[in-house]
Formats: structure tokens, sequence, C-alpha cells
């Protein structure tokens, strides 16, 4: 077989989108392991310190979310720009998130009473509310250090060097495990800190792999290749290609957060028992999720390229090789989930005896047995919505996305406000609406509309798809 030919084989297939995909989900799985860690070391305090990490946590990443979701097309663009040729283009696309980024860090600071009045109005409890807003405070100062580390993982996952965000991920690990330990605790003589202590070992651990991202991105290779030194400068262009196809992607992420936060903030309102089982099975739900989300980074890069190139059959191709990853990594979860529900509950189990956590463990239980009925359709969700950002079909992404999150949200409403339901049922409801929205996202893929959507006007030469995938010992 020549050489070409072998290329062209490659092109879609489960190897390549491994190659691309897998470093990604390497870098999801640390950020998992990193905030699952977190939770279990402040769940050794206390099941309201565990719970306040969730709540406040996840409310200072909505801050940011809109933001966040806007500058990850930028991995799609700089993919399809990639794909056409236009190499000087990628780091351009960088330059301009990197802006939005800066001027959104203001905004963002100024909401945070808006945040304290929200753990208000959805019912907090005492013991939880205090360590809560002392978390999100000391998140919410830092999180112009996750907006610039998110601006340049985009770059490299566009570029297909995606072993650079997967080395920055695994340093931020480290140093975030290591911290926290010696934070939460005090140990080596710190002082222990409790729960901002866990706070700071985040921030700390999000700057190391920003600093290992900022040193690839500005090497002397990466410089030379892409004209780094030409790239720092406003390009209207490219803002408004990224504000036109991004900003559904902002406000799709932005709601879609802002909903899951409300779902978690409803649970946790029914008290701390209801919130202490919750807030157990959403970190096993963080498990069996995110690092799908490396799944679907590596579809959207492949298909964006596929599109820069003017190739739709390769993106398919390419989607199903991603499809075929992210079930074989959900079937493991699956496993885990049916056969050892009480072994993942009791690893949360406090330090010392606790009533809380006894009444809260059953409920849990039960919740994981529920969450297996849908961890499979996970993948199909996340691989579909990918290759839909991916080719430009950002719209009905936002749409099918949106529509799922927040009627999630009117039927936990009605569910736990109106009906005055058990919190098992509401979350057998949530579970059974992600099932059915997973096989709405694949009508919309079906239907095919994305393969005519072009995102940028490729009239260099268009480069294969293969092109510029490195292997390990050049990331």
């Amino acid at each position: 077989m020549t050489s070409s030919a072998l290329k062209q084989h490659k092109r879609g297939s489960v190897r390549e989108m491994i190659a691309i995909a897998f470093p990604m989900v390497v870098s999801q799985a640390c950020d998992t392991i990193m905030i699952f860690t977190d939770r279990l070391f402040l769940a050794k305090l206390g099941p309201e310190h565990m719970n306040a990490s969730m709540g406040g946590g996840l409310t200072a990443f909505m801050m940011m979310s809109f933001f966040i979701g806007l500058t990850s097309y930028s991995t799609a663009l700089v993919a399809q720009y990639y794909g056409a040729g236009k190499k000087d283009k990628c780091p351009r696309v960088t330059t301009q998130v990197l802006l939005f980024s800066a001027m959104a860090y203001i905004p963002i600071l100024m909401c945070r009473p808006l945040a304290h009045q929200l753990f208000i109005t959805m019912g907090i409890s005492p013991e939880q509310m205090e360590p809560q807003k002392i978390y999100f405070d000391i998140l919410l100062f830092g999180v112009i250090i996750s907006l610039f580390r998110h601006n340049l993982s985009c770059f490299f996952s566009g570029v297909g060097r995606t072993g650079v965000v997967m080395m920055a991920s695994c340093t931020a690990m480290i140093v975030n495990i290591i911290l926290n330990y010696v934070f939460v605790f005090g140990k080596f003589g710190c002082p222990a800190f409790g729960i901002a202590g866990s706070a700071y070992g985040t921030l700390l651990g999000g700057l190391s792999g920003l600093l290992v991202l900022t040193g690839a991105y500005l090497s002397r290779k990466n410089r030379l290749e892409f004209s780094i030194s030409k790239a720092f400068q406003f390009d209207a262009l490219i803002a408004s290609q990224l504000w036109r196809f991004g900003l559904p992607s902002g406000i799709d992420f932005l709601l879609n957060i802002f909903a899951f936060n409300a779902t978690v903030l409803m649970f946790h309102a029914q008290g701390l028992v209801t919130a202490t089982a919750a807030t157990i099975v959403f970190n096993w739900d963080l498990v069996s999720f995110v690092p799908l989300i490396g799944v679907e980074i590596g579809v959207m890069s492949l298909v964006g390229r596929a599109m820069g190139s003017k190739d739709p059959d390769t993106a398919h191709r390419s989607t199903m090789s991603g499809l075929k990853m992210g079930l074989v990594y959900s079937a493991v979860i699956l496993f885990f989930f049916v056969i050892f529900p009480d072994v993942l509950v009791n690893i949360f189990r406090p330090a010392g005896p606790t009533d809380v956590f006894t009444a809260a463990a059953p409920l849990a239980i039960s919740m994981v047995r529920v969450a297996s009925i849908y961890v499979l359709v996970e993948a199909m969700f996340v691989v579909f919505i990918g290759a839909l950002r991916g080719a430009g079909d950002t719209f009905w992404a936002m749409t099918i996305s949106v529509s799922l999150h927040w009627l999630i949200v009117l039927m936990l409403f009605i569910m736990f406000h109106v009906y005055h339901f058990p919190p098992l049922a509401g979350w057998i409801v949530m579970v059974a609406l992600f099932f059915i929205f997973s096989f709405i996202v694949l009508f919309r893929y079906n239907l095919g509309h994305w393969r005519k959507i072009q995102v940028i006007d490729p009239s260099a030469p268009a480069l294969s798809i293969t092109d510029g995938l490195h292997e390990p010992a050049d990331l």
C-alpha cells in the first residue's frame, strides 16, 4: 500500500480519532480527578463543606460560562483555518479570544453580589451557606486564569496538538491535589485553611497549567510554524466570525450551566440529607460525563478540519469514530454504576460519624443506579453535538442543548415546589429527559444540513486532514 493510500485510509478512522481525542480525554479526566479529589478531601471535614464546594464552584464557573462557550468555538475555527492551509490565521483566532477574555474579567467580578443573592433565593441551608460563599468568592477572583488557560487549550486542540493540553492538565491536577491536601488539612507546618485552602489550591493548580500552555505557545517551534509574532493584533474579520458562530455556543453554555446550577441548587434546597446525596451522585456523574467532553473536542476538531478542507464524508467518518470511542468509555462506567453503587457512595463517607451521611447514603445509591440508564446515551449526545458545532451548525446545537437543560429545571420546579415529589422521582425524570434528547440530537445530525455549512472561505489550497497530527514525541 502506498503512503498516500495509507494516509487516505486513516482519514476519519478510529486511530486518527484516538490520536486527537485520547489526550483530550486524559486532559478532561485530569480536571475531573482534580474536582473529585477536592470534594473528597472536603467530605472528610463534613457533608456541608463538600456540598458548599459543589454549589460555590459551579456558580463561579457559571459566571464565566458565556465567555467559555463563546471562545470554545475558537477550536473549530482554528481547525478550519488549519484545514484550509491558513496557518498564520490560527494564532490570530487565539489573540481575539484572549482579548475577549481580558475584557470579560471586570464584568464577571461585578456579578458577585448576584451570585450571593442566588444562594439566598434558592434556600441554601445556613450550615452550607457561609463556606459556599467563601469558596465561591476566592474562585471568582481567579476566573481570568481559567479563561486564559481555556483559550490556549482551544488553539492546541484546533491544530491537533492535544498532547500539550494533556500535559498542562496533568500538571494542574498534580499541583492542585498536593496543595489541596496541604492547605485543607494543614500538613507540613501549613495552617489548616479548610474550604478556603481548597479554593486557593485549585487556583494555583490552574495557574501551573496555564504556564505550561503559555510556554508551549511561545516556543520557538510554534512561533515559526504559525507566525505567532505577527498574530498579536486585532482582526475584525476573525472577531466577527467568532462572534457570529461562537455566540450561539456562548449563549448555549451560559444557559446550560445556569440551568445545571439551578438544578443542583434545587436539590440542595431540599435539606442537607438530599444535598449530600445529590452532591455524591453529581460527583460520579462528573466522572461519567466530563471525560466524554474530550471526545467531543476531538470530534469538533476533526470535523472542523474536514469541513475546512471541503470533505464532509471524512467529517462523518470522524464522528462515527468518536462515537465508538465514547461508547467504549461509557460501557466501563455503566459496569461500575450497576455493580458497585454502594462502594461508589461510601467513598465519600466522612472521617467521623455523621447522621447526615447515614441518612443520605441509601438515596445516593438509588440515584446512582438510576443514572446507569442514560450512561451509554451520554456518549451519543456529546459526540453528535460536537460534530454539529465543528461543522458550524451551532444554532441547532444550542437549541437542542438549552431546551433539554431548561426543561429539566421546569420539571424539577413543578415536582419539588408544586407537587412536592421526593428527590428520587425528580432524578428519574431528569435522567429520562436526557435519554430522550440524545435521540433528538441524533435526528438533527442525520438530517445532514451540517454538510452544507461554510464557516470560512477556503481560497488557499486545502491541507489533508491528517497533516499536522503529531506523534507524542513531537508534542
